[in-house]
């Protein structure tokens, strides 16, 4: 599940936190892509929080991060599947596969996201 980013920490699990970016360089409504550790993961600030998710369609491997972000609702730039970032269900096809989450914490003004 993702996990909401304006907390100061989340539960450890099995993994490591990998810092991505200064919390206050991220714009609200546009999804970020970065590279970690060999896999591609999308950022998304929304009014709710930030979410991470793997930045990959389920339907035909699009970038989601060239997508658009609408509220909780991103949507992929190749045929339009869309989903939830709060946990990576579909939305709207084509996709029938929901999107991998990660949990995203927030330390000293940095977000990181645990793989």
């Amino acid at each position: 599940m993702c996990c909401p980013g304006d907390h100061e920490s989340a539960p450890d699990t099995n993994g490591r936190w990998y810092p991505l970016a200064s919390h206050a360089d991220l714009i609200a409504g546009l999804p970020h892509g970065f590279q970690v550790d060999g896999r591609r993961v999308v950022l998304c600030a929304t009014r709710e929080g930030l979410y991470a998710l793997e930045d990959t369609c389920t339907h035909a491997e699009a970038h989601m991060s060239e997508g658009r972000l609408r509220g909780c609702r991103l949507v992929c730039p190749l045929h339009g599947a869309s989903f939830d970032v709060r946990d990576g269900r579909v939305l709207g096809g084509p996709a029938h596969r929901p999107l991998a989450c990660f949990p995203v914490r927030v330390v000293e003004g940095r977000v990181e996201v645990l793989l």
